[in-house]
């Protein structure tokens, strides 16, 4: 009897065990680059549709409060994959061709997380975390990688498709071509426009060969699209087909890119254990006009620290966990990822500034953790802070505003505003605009921020007060 009973344990164990490896949910993180906060047709597109978006808000949460930790490529992705305000672990801005740093071999990732706990993992599309091997996604814990090292414009060519010989854009001009690299080797580069249209379809293609291939494990994939930061780029299939011009055709394409995902999951009979979170790493790149998206309304776009820059779409989609068609307007950050899919999965949380918000997102709970944010900006400057609704902008120069210029056109940029910025307390529940500042009618609310601010500057430094964090990283070098 005492065999039978020990066989029985540890027959139900390894029945327990095989239940919890089957139930382990995979994941898909797709990341947009420059899309706006009302670029998609739930969030109040206009002149084009975006139906497998939609449908994945219908089957799933919408989120209309959700934040990136810098309005800016590589800030918002380290931030993303680590958990951590990019200026802690020493990354800022966007990086370029010429830079010889990347995140730090010692920053844990949301890829070596999901590694730790046996998911296979792949990354397709834009990397932007470091060009040299040492940075590039396999040295941090995926196991394949196919795409484009930084951003789609960090090439040698002009706005108009003319390869670059004026000598006043000197920076571009020794720009390499752009490499399209496949795990740590450069498969071809990117010469013309041409190479630019075909990106999406094959960034496609590539993360449903990883599906195929990875079907009967628990798998991470992350698709960070390179569109649609400019140059845009379509394919035959859905050029002018928009009223919007290009950049509706990009988002058309965009959107049947994940229709051709949903169909596989659902064809390998993966869709009810997949989780698919679509968000965006910032706001519009605003002064490229009909290139560019929308904020919704919202003030400001990409690489400023107002709503429009910040603010970006957030949708999550986890059938029998997260409630069909409902909306949250509780803040959460794109930190917060990296805490949330790590409990869920039942890996280790490293040190992080992310919260974990799954009981938010399956219903359990209204309000989510997150109270209180920090707006960095540029080589760390605390431009703002936030508590609940309200908003302390701090005084600071912002050189990359959309304000009272306009914006340009056939491609070609218009110019930035560089603008004084005052400081300013908004209430974002009545003003998400930032419009009013309401600092003389609360100035207990102002003390209050301002309290929070320090305790950010003690933590993190601030630049524009000339003070260094205490428990701020460096990133990797050569």
């Amino acid at each position: 009897m005492k065999i039978l009973n020990i066989c029985l344990f540890f027959l139900v164990g390894c029945i327990s065990l095989a239940s919890k490896k089957l139930t382990k949910p995979n994941v898909i993180l797709i990341y947009m680059d420059d899309m706006g906060y009302g670029d998609a047709s739930c969030y109040g597109a206009l002149d084009y549709q975006t139906p497998n978006i939609d449908a994945l808000a219908s089957k799933g949460m919408r989120f209309t409060n959700f934040l990136v930790a810098q309005a800016v490529c590589s800030a918002s992705r380290a931030a993303l994959l680590t958990g951590c305000y990019p200026n802690r672990i020493g990354i800022s801005g966007a990086l370029m061709p010429y830079h010889n740093f990347g995140i730090n071999e010692n920053e844990n990732t949301l890829a070596e997380a999901f590694k730790s706990v046996g998911y296979k993992t792949g990354m397709v599309g834009k990397w932007h975390l470091g060009h040299h091997k040492k940075f590039l996604p396999l040295q941090h814990g995926f196991d394949s990688y196919f795409g484009i090292p930084y951003s789609n414009d960090m090439w040698p060519v002009e706005y108009d498709g003319r390869t670059i010989t004026d000598t006043a854009n000197f920076k571009k001009k020794n720009y390499p071509p752009l490499p399209l690299i496949e795990n740590n080797e450069t498969l071809r580069t990117i010469n013309d426009f041409s190479g630019q249209d075909e990106i999406t379809t094959l960034y496609t293609e590539k993360a449903l060969n990883f599906i195929n291939k990875n079907n009967s494990n628990p798998f991470f994939l992350y698709l960070a699209h390179s569109m649609p930061h400019v140059p845009l780029g379509v394919s035959s299939k859905f050029k002018g087909k928009s009223k919007q011009g290009p950049y509706g055709d990009v988002m058309m394409e965009i959107d049947w890119s994940l229709g051709q995902i949903t169909q596989t999951l659902k064809k390998l009979g993966l869709e009810k254990n997949t989780i698919i979170i679509f968000t965006s790493d910032n706001g519009p790149w605003a002064n490229y006009g009909a290139y560019s998206g929308s904020t919704g309304g919202l003030r400001e776009g990409k690489g400023t620290a107002f709503e429009g820059g910040v603010r970006v779409p957030f949708i999550i989609k986890w059938p029998g966990s997260v409630p069909e068609g409902t909306v949250s307007n509780a803040l959460a950050a794109n930190i917060d990822v990296y805490a949330t899919l790590s409990n869920i999965i039942g890996a280790e949380t490293k040190l992080t500034d992310g919260l974990d918000f799954t009981n938010l997102f399956t219903g359990k709970t209204k309000t989510g953790p997150r109270k209180e944010f920090y707006y960095y900006y540029a080589s760390n400057e605390l431009r703002a802070v936030r508590r609940d609704n309200w908003k302390l902008v701090f005084e600071h120069t912002n050189p990359q505003s959309y304000e009272g210029v306009l914006p340009g056109k056939d491609r070609f940029p218009g110019s930035y505003n560089k603008s004084a910025v005052q400081q300013a307390l908004y209430d974002l529940r009545r003003d998400p605009g930032e419009e009013y500042d309401v600092q003389s009618m609360h100035p207990e609310i102002v003390s209050e921020l301002e309290s929070l601010a320090e305790k950010a500057r003690l933590d993190l430094g601030d630049k524009l007060k000339n003070r260094t964090g205490q428990n701020v990283r460096k990133a990797g070098f050569l």
